[in-house]
């Protein structure tokens, strides 16, 4: 999961890394910034499991909200698809690692 990673619908970019005891997702480039997000932007998270399903929690400081996670990984392809308000409104979304 560590690494360079681009969104399915083309219009973001981001590098996953060690944070302090979590991951960080850092978004290194934006198709258009006027959507409401911003190179730098970062989503702070805390997964556990093993194999290819990670589950866990992530913060969004720039919007204050956090979510419940989950993460499906194979070697050149993740999903990942997070949930607020208990679960009532939740979001996946299509990556493909970058080769650098």
């Amino acid at each position: 999961m560590i690494g360079n990673w681009a969104r399915g619908d083309g219009n973001a970019r981001v590098r996953i890394a060690p944070c302090g005891d979590a991951l960080c997702a850092i978004n290194t480039w934006i198709r258009d910034e006027s959507s409401g997000e911003h190179v730098g932007d970062r989503l702070v998270m805390k997964v556990s499991g093993g194999g290819s399903t990670l589950n866990g929690t992530a913060y969004d400081p720039q919007r204050k909200l956090n979510y419940n996670l989950e993460i499906n990984v194979a070697p050149q392809t993740m999903n990942t698809r997070g949930c607020v308000l208990a679960g009532i409104i939740c979001k996946t979304v299509s990556w493909t690692r970058m080769s650098r």
